[in-house]
C-alpha cells in the first residue's frame, strides 16, 4: 500500500505538467473564482479520461471552494442561494448520469465543444447592463448543474445570474463561492454513491495534486496584475479557446 501511495502511475515529466497545469488553474481560480476545469481540463484530458478528471478536480475544488468561502462568508447572499441550489442540484444528477453513461471519446468531443464555446462566448459576448429577472435562476442553475457535473465548470453561468443580481463584485464572488461549494458537495456526494471513489489512485492524485493547489490560491489571491483583470481573463480565455479546439481536433483525429 505504502508503495502504491509513494509513486504516481506517470512519468516525472508527465507528472510535472499535470502540475503545473493545476497550479495555473488555482491562479485562475484564486482570481476569478472559477474556471479550474476550463484550464485544466484540457490538459489532464491527455493523460487521464474525463470520467477520472472531472471526479479528481472535484476532490480539489471542494477543499478550493470552501478556502475561498472562509475569507468571504459575510457578504454571501441567503435569498440568491435559495433560488439557485434546487436547480443546480436536478442539473448536476443529470451530468452525473451523463458522465458515467457516455464512452470516452463522446465525452472528449463534448467537452472540446463546451470548452471552445465557452471561450467564444467569454470572448465576444458583452456583460448585461441590466439586472436579471429571479427567473432566470431556473435555466442557468440547471444548465450551471449539468455542465459543473459533466465537465467540471458550471461556475461561470452562476456568475452570469449573481454579477446580472447583485450590486457588488464582493456579494457576487462570495455567494458564488458558496454555490461552487454546494455543487461540488454534491457532485462528490453522487460520485461516492456511484462508486468512482473506489479508484484509490484518484485519492493518492489529489494528496499529490493538493500542494499545486494551495500555490496556485495562494497566487492568485496575492499577484498584482500589470494588467487589468478584464484583459488578464479574456488572455486566459484565448488560451482555452486553443485548447477547447485541440480537443475536437484530437476527437476527430480518433475517428469520432
Amino acid at each position: 500500500m505504502l508503495d502504491f501511495i509513494l509513486h504516481t502511475p506517470y512519468a516525472q515529466a508527465q507528472f510535472l505538467i499535470i502540475f503545473a497545469t493545476v497550479s495555473v488553474a488555482y491562479v485562475i481560480f484564486g482570481i476569478a473564482g472559477f474556471g479550474t476545469a476550463l484550464v485544466a481540463g484540457p490538459v489532464l484530458l491527455h493523460y487521464m479520461p474525463l470520467s477520472q478528471v472531472i471526479p479528481l478536480l472535484v476532490l480539489l475544488d471542494c477543499v478550493a471552494a470552501f478556502g475561498r468561502l472562509a475569507r468571504s462568508y459575510k457578504n454571501v447572499v441567503p435569498a440568491e442561494l435559495f433560488r439557485l441550489v434546487p436547480f443546480m442540484a436536478l442539473g448536476s444528477v443529470a451530468g452525473i448520469v451523463i458522465l458515467l453513461s457516455t464512452q470516452a471519446d463522446a465525452l472528449l468531443l463534448m467537452m472540446g465543444c463546451f470548452v471552445t464555446l465557452y471561450a467564444v462566448y467569454a470572448l465576444f459576448t458583452p456583460r448585461p447592463k441590466t439586472v436579471l429577472a429571479t427567473a432566470w435562476a431556473m435555466p442557468l442553475g440547471v444548465s450551471g448543474g449539468l455542465v459543473g457535473a459533466l465537465f467540471g465548470s458550471g461556475g461561470f453561468l452562476y456568475a452570469i445570474y449573481l454579477n446580472g443580481r447583485l450590486q457588488t463584485k464582493e456579494k457576487a464572488g462570495a455567494t458564488q463561492s458558496t454555490l461552487i461549494g454546494i455543487s461540488t458537495l454534491v457532485r462528490l456526494t453522487m460520485l461516492t454513491l456511484a462508486g468512482t471513489y473506489t479508484d484509490l489512485s484518484l485519492w493518492v492524485m489529489a494528496l499529490y495534486l493538493l500542494p499545486a493547489l494551495i500555490v496556485g490560491l495562494w497566487a492568485g489571491n496575492h499577484i498584482t496584475l500589470r494588467v487589468s483583470r478584464e484583459t488578464f481573463i479574456r488572455a486566459v480565455n484565448v488560451i482555452i479557446l486553443a485548447s477547447g479546439a485541440m480537443l475536437i481536433y484530437r476527437a476527430y483525429m480518433n475517428g469520432f
